[in-house]
């Protein structure tokens, strides 16, 4: 079957429509989430690094270390990332490890290894082992990076603590899945499970009084 990708509002909202049918449940979650946001950002290396500055640390942390990023390198692209020393990284705010991340991505772009525009094009599970084989990148980095900057309608990172919350929330859960649990759980979403996880983001944010969606918009 082929996928519809989505690159619109049009495509979200008929995602949901089908969510709905597919799982009745999500009827209330729906109503609840208000508006789900698109959220589309360019794929290439600006998006993917964003992704990796975002990880393991709060939305206003990661939007601190962007723009402190942003200005230190002048411009978010591999070349300029490569250029800045190791005290420019840690003045940014970054981590040492997800300096060596940004890096390891930068080199393997910059040397052709890794098109990360052609990598959106591809089926998720040949895609997701093409990004993961840089090292600091994992599976959680690159499910969102194909989600958001690929538009890929059928991935679900059950991985990530906001969605876990939200579903537990949103259906009434006695208690947080595991990863491999809410894995489970959002089969019944596909192949809208890129839909699925954007409500569930915004059903977080509406919910929670905060924005759990691990993208900054860059």
């Amino acid at each position: 079957m082929q996928l519809h990708m989505i690159r619109t509002d049009a495509d979200v909202a008929a995602g949901l429509v089908d969510l709905a049918l597919l799982d009745a449940r999500l009827f209330g979650v729906i109503d609840k989430a208000g508006p789900v946001p698109l959220r589309r950002l360019a794929p290439g290396y600006r998006g993917l690094a964003g992704i990796i500055v975002a990880q393991m640390v709060s939305r206003a942390s990661a939007d601190a270390i962007w723009k402190r990023l942003e200005a230190a390198a002048g411009e978010v692209t591999p070349h300029h990332i490569l250029a800045l020393c190791d005290e420019d990284c840690r003045s940014a705010g970054l981590s040492r490890a997800k300096t060596q991340t940004l890096r390891r991505a930068a080199e393997a772009v910059d040397s052709g290894m890794l098109d990360l525009e052609t990598v959106c094009t591809l089926d998720a599970e040949v895609a997701i082992p093409r990004l993961t084989a840089i090292k600091g990148v994992g599976r959680w980095t690159a499910e969102v990076y194909l989600l958001f900057c690929g538009g890929h309608p059928d991935i679900f990172p059950s991985g990530d603590v906001a969605l876990q919350n939200a579903v537990a929330d949103g259906l009434g859960l006695d208690s947080r899945p595991t990863p491999q649990e809410l894995e489970r759980i959002a089969r019944a979403w596909s192949p809208w499970r890129g839909v699925s996880a954007r409500l569930f983001w915004a059903y977080y944010a509406r919910r929670m009084r905060r924005d759990g969606a691990p993208i900054l918009e860059n």
